[in-house]
């Protein structure tokens, strides 16, 4: 049988993966690592999916010349060495293996928690310099104790498992994530600060953001109980480690185990030089089944892509019809502010998603439509990739039940997209119509009618409907030196609250939103990104 697809695997993988797709007939897969970018260009054009691991640079040059090219597949989760925009333009389609390494990465975090426990790598040091002082080495039980997980993706999941097996009890912390899944995987649903105060331990499993860079800062580590301990291995940058270091040194946190740093290698650190600190060169999922599972995953899902379109893990979006991009792509435009919108309305986890199409819209697919709406939403919640592939498989994994509708009527629009959210007990509804077939607005939150465009940076507030307040809010932007665009008021049926859409030409500051809550007639104020 000839073989239907031929694959370029451009960097050495495990040899479990380079087997399976070599037993499938289907497949041609030729192994040639080392190629520089001329090499690459030379060769690409007569294959239909390229294999990767770190080292090769998959450059918008090389995918130019990709004239067959169907997929690139990264037999690891870093896309960083891949030019994803020029893949998505000319209709590659990039996957990963996000999941491939997580037991290997938790394992490592317990590992170091162990290692913390029971001062391991000091003893080990102690007893290679001749020395035998077990009494200095004297470690602690893990039985018992309290553990705080904070960042509950599979990772945060897998750790909480195997801390609750070694009889821990463990809280755990995620804005984006459903108590109750918490709870299905043996932990118990926590704020940030209730969970540092109460924990003996606390181990990191989020991605490294603006909003989580330094979570672990001064105030916080000093708010954690006396004699804490801090594992660390999933971004460097979650923890000031110059604060950090200032708590070893008091006592105050009792020991840190480190395999990620703010600048890698840590070369000058202090922290080389404190006993109390457990210190890896970034290990992560350095284990020889982690690299053989990420092998099998990249092969099979390779192989599934090829020969069924499937592509669960795609972090970018594969090409797709001109009459289909004409008919839907205003829509997911719109679908995607919305979904953002209703995302920056909603502070914690969003049990229930109701996406409803009335009128013309409701003609049309409503999948593409509402994938981007969940992209909208997530794009506030996750810093990895979020595409029309993998977001409803997001939204399962984030405990989130979505549900569509259709009405093929639509009052007082010729189309009308409505998004509502279940979060914490409350509904949060937006909606959205296009101006002439192409020009979105926003014409509802909650029961609060208004038409703006969403676009732009915005700061937003619901109040009590009383004069002064507009004045009071357009000084403080402009003490701020912030142009405001538009603004919009919207008035409901209750006739003693309404709301404000700033459309700014910049953030305000910290103190200036303090100042704007602490109006008197300010119940909510917030500032977003559409």
């Amino acid at each position: 049988m000839t073989a239907l697809y031929t694959v370029l695997i451009a960097d050495p993988i495990h040899a479990a993966g380079r087997d399976l797709l070599d037993k499938d007939a289907r497949i041609q897969a030729d192994l040639e690592t080392g190629l520089d970018e001329d090499a690459l260009i030379a060769r690409i054009a007569q294959y239909d999916a390229l294999i990767v691991r770190s080292k090769t640079r998959v450059t918008k040059p090389v995918i130019e010349a990709a004239s067959r090219l169907r997929a690139i597949g990264r037999a690891g989760i870093g896309v960083d060495n891949i030019d994803v925009p020029a893949a998505t333009e000319r209709g590659v389609v990039v996957f990963n293996t996000p999941d491939a390494n997580a037991t290997t990465t938790a394992e490592l975090s317990i590992a170091h928690l162990l290692s913390l426990s029971r001062n391991l790598p000091q003893a080990d040091s102690s007893v290679r310099k001749g020395e035998w002082k077990p009494a200095r080495y004297s470690g602690v039980e893990l039985s018992g104790k309290t553990i705080g997980v904070v960042g509950f993706g599979t990772i945060g999941r897998l750790v909480a498992e195997r801390c609750a097996a070694l009889k821990m009890r463990v809280l755990a912390y995620d804005p984006f994530v459903a108590p109750e899944i918490m709870t299905q995987h043996g932990a118990e649903g926590a704020d940030l600060d209730a969970l540092l105060a109460n924990v003996d331990y606390v181990t990191l499993h989020c991605p490294l953001t603006e909003s989580t860079r330094h979570l672990l800062n001064g105030p916080r580590l000093a708010a954690m109980k006396p004699g804490a301990r801090i594992v660390n291995c999933a971004r460097g940058g979650l923890v000031d480690e110059a604060a950090l270091l200032e708590a070893l040194q008091s006592g105050h946190i009792a020991g840190a185990a480190l395999d990620v740093y703010e600048t890698e290698p840590p070369s000058g650190s202090p922290l080389l030089e404190t006993e109390n600190v457990v210190l890896t060169p970034h290990l992560g999922a350095s284990t020889e089944e982690a690299q053989q599972a990420v092998s099998i995953r990249i092969a099979e899902d390779m192989v599934k892509f090829l020969t069924t379109g499937a592509a669960q893990t795609a972090v970018n979006l594969p090409r797709v019809s001109s009459d289909q991009l004409t008919q839907t792509v205003p829509y997911q435009k719109l679908a995607y502010a919305l979904g953002r919108l209703v995302s920056s309305l909603c502070a914690g986890p969003i049990s229930q998603l109701d996406i409803r199409l009335f009128g013309r819209v409701a003609e049309l697919d409503s999948r593409p439509i509402t994938a981007e709406a969940l992209v909208g939403l997530f794009s506030q919640r996750m810093t990895g990739r979020v595409n029309r592939v993998n977001a409803g498989h997001i939204a399962k994994e984030q405990g989130m039940d979505v549900s569509e509708s259709k009405t093929e009527s639509a009052r007082d629009f010729v189309s009308l997209i409505e998004i509502s959210a279940q979060c914490g007990g409350r509904t949060t509804t937006v909606a959205g119509t296009l101006l002439g077939g192409s020009r979105a607005r926003l014409v509802r939150i909650d029961d609060y009618e208004l038409e703006a465009v969403p676009e732009g940076h915005f700061l937003f507030t619901r109040h009590r409907d009383q004069p002064g307040v507009v004045g009071a809010l357009g000084g403080i932007l402009g003490r701020e030196n912030i142009n405001i665009s538009r603004m919009q008021v919207g008035v409901s049926g209750d006739p003693n609250m309404a709301i404000a859409l700033i459309s700014t030409s910049a953030s305000l500051s910290a103190a200036a939103m303090d100042e704007i809550r602490s109006l008197p007639p300010i119940e909510q104020a917030l500032e977003f990104e559409l």
